[in-house]
Formats: structure tokens, sequence, C-alpha cells
């Protein structure tokens, strides 16, 4: 190769890379830490921002993972956010078989995220919560307003059926994650009871009987 050709070749990966790790220096919810992702929405609004996992991470934490193949475990500290964003991220854990970690609070839809660890773990004062989902009347009435013709409502009464039914097979499909990854069926239920003004914290002792805190798994010798 002609020595200026290297020289330019150098410069390019070595901006590149410079560029790469300013990049994520300033990512307000992701941070790559050796192993571990760490994953914080509540820095979020440190930007500009909001605090909620958004629709916007999922394609941020692939290829985060897809950059890093030495990542590990997924540390999460979130207050929840987007259910979509929560369950695609979820996917993209369990694809790449990462384990769980929570250093801080995991509420709501980040719960989804941290099940999809092969082993989930939480430090010692951290916490994790549930409560059952909401869905605010402004967004309701946006989502009614931007589907109404393309799904058939004819009348506000054709959407209030459709979203019946469609809470219920929510609700049975995210109690059948639930038991799927490991956690007891009445603890699962259980949940579901909260109600989305409220929260439930359990203790640490409640969530490994409850099989949501577990070590990963060990093939045997």
């Amino acid at each position: 190769m002609h020595p200026l050709a290297r020289l330019t070749l150098i410069a390019a990966l070595t901006l590149s890379s410079a560029q790469g790790a300013h990049a994520e220096e300033d990512d307000p919810v992701f941070r790559v830490e050796g192993e571990t992702l760490v994953y914080d929405t509540t820095r979020g609004d440190e930007s500009g921002g909001t605090d909620d996992i958004e629709v916007s991470h999922i394609d941020r934490l692939l290829a985060l993972l897809r950059q890093n193949p030495e990542i590990r475990v997924l540390d999460l500290n979130s207050t929840g956010g987007s259910l979509y964003a929560g369950r695609e991220m979820a996917r993209i854990v369990l694809d790449f078989d990462l384990d769980t970690l929570v250093s801080g609070e995991c509420f709501s839809s980040c719960v989804r995220i941290f099940l999809a660890g092969a082993g989930r773990r939480m430090l010692l004062g951290a916490k994790i919560g549930f409560h059952q989902t909401t869905w605010s009347p402004r967004s309701v009435e946006e989502y009614y307003t931007a589907n109404r013709e393309a799904d058939g409502w004819e009348t506000p009464f054709d959407f209030v059926s459709w979203v019946y039914e469609d809470t219920q097979s929510e609700v049975h499909d995210d109690l059948v994650y639930m038991i799927d990854r490991g956690v007891d069926a009445g603890f699962a239920v259980r949940t579901k009871g909260v109600r989305a003004d409220d929260s439930w914290y359990p203790s640490r002792l409640e969530l490994t009987r409850a099989g949501v805190l577990r070590e990963r798994a060990r093939a045997a010798e």
C-alpha cells in the first residue's frame, strides 16, 4: 500500500473510532462498561429528552449489542415507558442470551426486559415494581382518530369493543410470557391486580421465591 494511502486509512479509522466513542459518551441512556451494557432511562431528560423507554431505543440496543459482542449483561434502571418498545427489547435480550441486572429501579414495562435475562439479579438496595398498564385519554383519542378508517370502526363504540378484546389478549400474553420465563403463576396473576395508579415492590425474598430473580442455568458437565 502506498504510504499516503496507508496514512489516510489510519486517519479515517482513528476518526471513526473517536466519533463512535464520542457518540457513545453522548448517548443519554446507553453506555458500555466492559461486558455490561448499562440502560438507564432516568438520564434521558438530562439531554432534553424523556425518562421513558422509547421505540427509538430498540434499534440502539440492537446496534450496540452487534457492535460489542463481548456484552453479557444488560444493567437496567428505568421506571418504564412504551409497552411495544419493552417487548421488542426483551425479544432482543432473549436472542442475545444476555443476563439482566437491576442496579437502581426496574418498574412497569422495564420488568419485561428484565425477565428476558437468562440469569436475573438485583443489587442490594435496588427494587423491581409492578402495576397494571395504562393508556392516557389523549393517546386513546389519537389512536382512534389515526386508525378508525383502516380498522373499520364506524363509531367510538366499535373502537371500545376492540379495546376490550385486545386488552384481554394483552393480559393473557403477559401472563404466558411471565410463566414461560419461570415466574410462579400465582405471583404473575397477582401483578395484574395492582392498579395502574398504584405500585407493588415485592421483597427480595418474594422475588426469589417467585422465580423473578434467578441464577443462570449451567449446562451439565
